[in-house]
This record gives structure tokens, sequence and C-alpha cells, in this order.
């Protein structure tokens, strides 16, 4: 997959009006940001439907109920399993400022099957594996994430694995340019 050849290219600074601007949550015109998602630049294109992503996908990111290391576990596993490069690289970084080591990361590509894992870590990692290949979750992974979870967590979980597989999609489908700086793949 061509990363630098996107098929919907991300707005610019300059191409940005005043209300993909407000959305963004950016300053006036003038007083620009460098730190802007190419993901987001592309995705606001569709004022509309940004409208709606934005508030869900934030949610599952910075406003979620599952810990954040569990998050990042299901999020990366994900970004693996659909060849995500942009999605991989810019969780990486997230992953390890919530607590997982470069070890972890490195596991992350074996999945629940790797050595190391806590039984919960694991069936989060099993959970996601089995989302992405028959889109439900066994009874007993199921059972093992109960032990830990809660209503609100069990019902998240899927939620967030499937709101990432979409990103996925629409990042690798639209040939999203990866962030200045990320590593895609190779984080």
């Amino acid at each position: 997959m061509s990363v630098t050849d996107p098929r919907v290219a991300p707005l610019t600074q300059e191409q940005l009006g005043e209300q993909e601007r407000s959305l963004l949550q950016l300053p006036l015109k003038g007083h620009e940001r460098k730190d802007l998602s190419p993901f987001l630049l592309t995705v606001i294109r569709h004022v509309g439907l940004y409208r709606h992503f934005a508030p869900f996908a934030g949610k599952l990111l910075v406003g979620g109920k599952l810990p954040a290391r569990d998050r990042e576990l299901a999020i990366l596993r994900g970004a693996w399993l659909c060849s995500a490069a942009y999605e991989w690289g810019e969780h990486v970084n997230i992953a390890e400022s919530v607590g997982l080591t470069s070890a972890d990361v490195d596991r992350i590509k074996t999945g629940s099957e790797a050595p190391g894992w806590s039984e919960h870590e694991r069936a989060v990692l099993r959970a996601t594996e089995e989302l992405h290949a028959s889109a439900t979750i066994s009874d007993p992974t199921w059972r093992s994430l109960a032990l830990q979870y809660d209503d609100r967590q069990l019902i998240e979980l899927p939620l967030l694995v499937g709101g990432y597989q979409m990103i996925a999609y629409a990042q690798n489908a639209l040939r999203v340019p990866l962030p200045a700086g990320s590593a895609g793949l190779d984080a």
C-alpha cells in the first residue's frame, strides 16, 4: 500500500473553512497548528460525517470505561490484523504512554498465543482476534473478560474493536498519509 499517494488528499490549512476549523477546534485562520492529523484532515472533507464520528471516536479513545492498557492492547492487535500502518504507528506511541513496553508491543504482533500475557490480557487480545475473524466473541473468551469487566466495559470492548477496525479500513482504503515522524508498521 502506498501511503505517499492518497486516494483522497487531506485538506490543507488553507482549505479549511470556518465550519471545518470549528469542528477541529482550531483557532482563527492565521493561527495554525502543525500537529493536525492527516486522517482527521481527510475525514473532515465529509463534514456531516465527521460531526458525528469525532465524538464517538473521542469517547472511545479518552472517555471510555476500559483501562487504558486494555484499550491499547485491543487497538494495536486490531491494527496489526488489519495491516493498518497509520493506526499502528500512532497507537504504539500511545501504548507506551500507558505502560506497555516495547516487548509488549512486539508480542501484540503474535497476539493472544504469545507467552507472557496475564489471563485477562490474553482474553482482551483473543476477543479482538475473534471479532476480527468471526464478528463475535466466543463464550469462553466472554467468561474470561467478565471476570474483570462490568457490563459497560463488556459493551464497550466490541464497539472499540469494531470502531478501530472501521478506522483502519478507512485509513487503508483512502491511503491516508502517515503523520510526520510515524514509522507505521515498523513502529
